[in-house]
C-alpha cells in the first residue's frame, strides 16, 4: 500500500498550491492511529511514531524463541560444521549475529567461525555484510537488490553442482530459492537462528485486528513476513479474515520494511507501501509522507481554514472533537471540496442501508459539534456540501 500504490477508497486530497505557505507540523502523525505488529525492536518503532504525534496500538504478532530453548538451531549448526560447506549465504545481520552467539553459548563458536572462514560467503545486503565482517569473516559477493533470489542467481551463474551450500534463513523461508539450488545439483543445508513463537498477551492481536476491520486504524505496520502470516491465521480463527482483507484494501494502509515482508500481503491481494531503502527509519518517513499526501484534508471555508489529520480536526487552529460517524461524514464532505455529495452516497459511506432518518441524525450531530453549524449546507433534493 504508493510509493507502491496504496489501496484506499478515500478520495485523494487536493494538494495546496506550492506558492501558498502551509505550515509543516512538528508532529506530522498527530491525529493518526498506527498499528505495530513487531516484537523485536518494537520499542524503537513505537517511540519514533509517538514522538511524531501518532497514537500507537501495539500487538506483537510473534516473538523470537530464546536461544537456549532452540535445540534445532544447535543441531543444524553442528550439521553445517560437519559438512564443511563450499558456499554460505548470510541473509540478515541479526540472524548472523544470533547464530554466532548461539554457537558460542554451546561451546562451538570457534568451530563455526572456522567452518565459515573456509567457505565462500555471499551476503544479502549491507547490514548482513557488516555482521559477517564484524565476526572476522570475509564475503565474496552481495545482492544488488537485497534479495535472496539475486544471490541464488549469482551462485547458479558460477555453478553449484556437486557443492554444499549453507543458507542462513531469516524466519521466513523462501522455499523456491532453496529448490532452485537443489535442482541445480547442490546439497543445501539450512539454519534458522531465530524462530517465531506466539507472544504473551493473546488478546492484544485480536483487538488490533478488530480495530483494522472497523476502520479505527490508519496504518498497519509489519517488519517481518511471519508476522503477516500470524495476523492472517488469527483473523481466520476469529472468522474475520475476509473483513480484514477488505479493510486493508480500502481503508487501512499497510506499511512494510521491505519486499520479503510485503510478499504475503501481495499474495492476499493487499498492496503495501515499501520504502526504497529497507530500513526502519525509511519506513517511518514513508508513513509520514503517505499520510500527509493522502489522509490530510485542508479546505478554506466561510468558517475559516479546516484541517483534518486522521482523527484530529482543527478549525482556524482550534481543536474540535467529533464522534466517529460525524467525523467520517465530514471527511467525505471535505474530500469533495465543496461539491455536493448525494444522500445515497453518504448513506452508503456510513453503512446506513439507505436510512434517511439515520443520515439526518448524523448530519445533525455533525452540525451541533461544529463551531458554525451552517458550515454543512443542505442542497434540496440533492444532498450535502461544505459551504465555502
Amino acid at each position: 500500500m504508493t510509493v507502491l500504490a496504496a489501496a484506499e477508497a478515500a478520495q485523494p486530497v487536493a494538494l495546496p498550491d506550492p506558492a501558498e505557505s502551509v505550515p509543516v507540523p512538528e508532529t506530522p502523525l498527530e491525529g493518526f492511529r498506527i498499528g505495530v505488529t513487531s516484537h523485536r525492536r518494537s520499542r524503537d518503532l513505537i517511540e519514533a511514531l509517538e514522538r511524531r504525534g501518532a497514537e500507537v496500538l501495539h500487538a506483537p504478532a510473534l516473538k523470537i524463541a530464546p536461544v537456549r530453548e532452540d535445540q534445532h538451531l544447535i543441531e543444524d549448526t553442528r550439521a553445517i560444521i560437519a559438512a564443511k560447506p563450499d558456499l554460505c549465504i548470510a541473509t540478515t545481520a541479526y540472524g548472523m549475529r544470533r547464530w554466532c552467539e548461539a554457537a558460542d553459548s554451546f561451546g562451538i563458536g570457534d568451530e563455526l567461525l572456522e567452518t565459515l572462514g573456509a567457505c565462500r560467503m555471499f551476503v544479502r545486503g549491507p547490514k548482513a555484510r557488516g555482521a559477517v565482517r564484524a565476526a572476522g569473516l570475509a564475503d565474496v559477493g552481495i545482492s544488488s537488490d537485497e534479495t535472496t533470489a539475486t544471490l541464488v542467481d549469482m551462485l547458479l551463474a558460477e555453478g553449484v553442482r556437486g557443492k554444499t551450500v549453507a543458507v542462513q534463513l531469516h524466519g521466513y523461508t523462501d522455499v523456491r530459492q532453496l529448490e532452485r539450488l537443489r535442482m541445480s545439483g547442490a546439497t543445501v543445508l539450512t539454519v534458522t537462528p531465530y524462530r517465531w513463537v506466539k507472544p504473551d498477551g493473546a488478546d492484544r492481536l485480536p483487538r488490533l485486528i478488530e480495530a483494522a476491520c472497523s476502520g479505527n486504524l490508519d496504518v498497519l505496520t509489519f517488519t517481518s513476513a511471519p508476522a503477516v502470516d500470524a495476523v492472517w491465521s488469527t483473523a481466520h480463527e476469529m472468522g474475520v479474515y475476509q473483513d480484514l482483507i477488505h479493510s486493508l484494501k480500502t481503508n487501512v494502509t499497510t506499511a512494510v520494511v521491505g519486499p520479503v515482508t510485503a510478499q504475503p500481503l501481495l499474495d492476499a491481494g493487499v498492496t503495501p507501501i515499501v520504502p526504497e531503502r529497507y530500513r526502519m527509519g525509511a519506513l517511518i518517513r514513508l508513513v509520514c509522507e503517505h499520510l500527509a499526501l493522502n489522509h490530510v484534508r485542508r479546505l478554506e471555508t466561510r468558517s475559516g481554514m479546516i484541517e483534518l489529520r486522521g482523527r484530529c480536526l482543527r478549525i482556524d487552529g482550534e481543536p474540535v472533537e467529533l464522534p466517529p460517524a460525524p467525523l467520517l461524514l465530514l471527511r467525505a464532505l471535505l474530500g469533495a471540496g465543496g461539491a455536493v455529495l448525494s444522500r445515497e452516497s453518504l448513506s452508503e459511506l456510513l453503512e446506513l442501508r439507505g436510512s434517511v432518518h439515520a443520515l439526518d441524525m448524523t448530519v445533525s450531530r455533525l452540525r451541533s459539534a461544529l463551531p458554525d453549524g451552517k458550515l454543512v449546507e443542505t442542497v434540496v433534493k440533492r444532498g450535502y456540501r461544505i459551504r465555502l
